[in-house]
């Protein structure tokens, strides 16, 4: 049983990782800021900064609400309307099952890692059974995340439309970059650099819980020698 829950703990690691990296990228209001800035969305879609300063918050409120659909009106050479048409609105609805999916996963992982913790460090007391599962973890973590990076570097295009099939059981995120706003404000550029910093950011959490599984034994093998 004590193997059986160490491997649990190794494989729920990098979905802790990942999901939790995937998380923090949709709630960062910096990381929408930046792919605003550096594709000029601005001059692509005629809003000012301030408009598009509201559609961030205003996408970030709406993964995180109870809302079904969301509503977003913006103002541009002083008219407002709705942003999003009904296949947006609808794609929309979409990629928030896909971060709420994101988030149970991320809860599930996180409950049992905190759960094998605690029982392998304060009931078996088994501590460099617990180390290995911290190096095992940040190992595999490591290499999912250079497997998966080679992947977006080499033939990001076909990362990307493989993640749409694979996510989506419909053809609404199939959007007119020339008319829908929602490919103008991201485009392939975006989530280009949206899949790297989350790759970047899940290898360097691997690195920290790997290196800190790795200090514990190096710790562990000092104390044992005479």
């Amino acid at each position: 049983m004590r193997t059986l829950a160490q491997w649990l703990f190794i494989l729920c690691l990098p979905v802790l990782m990942l999901t939790a990296s995937l998380s923090a990228a949709a709630n960062s209001p910096w990381l929408y800021h930046y792919g605003f800035d550096k594709y000029d969305i601005s001059r692509v879609t005629g809003l000012d900064t301030s408009e598009l300063d509201r559609i961030a918050e205003g996408l970030i409120g709406y993964f995180n609400s109870g809302e079904e659909y969301i509503s977003l009106t913006v103002t541009k050479n002083g008219e407002s309307f709705e942003l999003f048409n009904e296949r947006e609105v609808g794609h929309l609805k979409d990629v928030k099952g896909l971060f709420r999916l994101g988030y149970y996963a991320l809860l599930g992982a996180l409950v049992y890692a905190l759960a094998y913790f605690g029982i392998a460090f304060y009931w078996w007391r088994d501590r460099r059974r617990l180390a290995w599962g911290l190096v095992g973890g940040g190992g595999l973590t490591l290499a999912v995340m250079m497997a998966l990076g080679l992947f977006i570097a080499v033939d990001f295009d076909r990362f990307f439309l493989q993640f749409h099939l694979l996510s989506f059981t419909n053809d609404l995120w199939m959007l007119d970059p020339a008319t829908d706003y929602l490919i103008m404000l991201f485009p392939r550029g975006f989530w280009l650099d949206a899949a790297l910093f989350c790759a970047i950011a899940t290898a360097v959490g691997a690195l920290i819980i790997g290196g800190v599984g790795w200090w514990r034994l190096r710790i562990s093998r000092l104390s044992e020698s005479p």
